[in-house]
């Protein structure tokens, strides 16, 4: 079982965006991610540099006619930040919840 913890890291919106949408893929292409988070080249480069630097993902260039592609990979760090997370988000919502009025005292 994942154990809840915030991580600060990863909670700004682009990052957790950024991070949820690598933890569906194996790989993801750079042009795809800038796509699907509505980022520019600058923005995206910057986020994936911070994750990357925590050990969160990893990035490759590989060569693709006269320009090189980047694509991106989360690791395991970097899933298991995710889940737990993702876990800690949960039980705060689960905190605020109100009390069913009608389950037994």
């Amino acid at each position: 079982m994942t154990q809840a913890r915030f991580d600060e890291l990863i909670h700004p919106s682009t990052r957790l965006s950024l991070v949820a949408t690598l933890a569906a893929a194996d790989w993801a292409e750079f042009a795809f991610l800038k796509n699907r988070l509505g980022l520019s080249d600058s923005a995206l480069s910057k986020q994936l540099t911070t994750l990357e630097n925590a050990g969160y993902v990893t990035t490759e260039r590989r060569p693709d006619g006269n320009r090189r592609k980047v694509r991106a990979h989360l690791t395991e760090r970097g899933r298991d930040a995710f889940t737990g997370h993702i876990a800690a988000l949960q039980e705060i919502v689960a905190a605020a919840a109100p009390a069913d009025p009608a389950a037994p005292s």
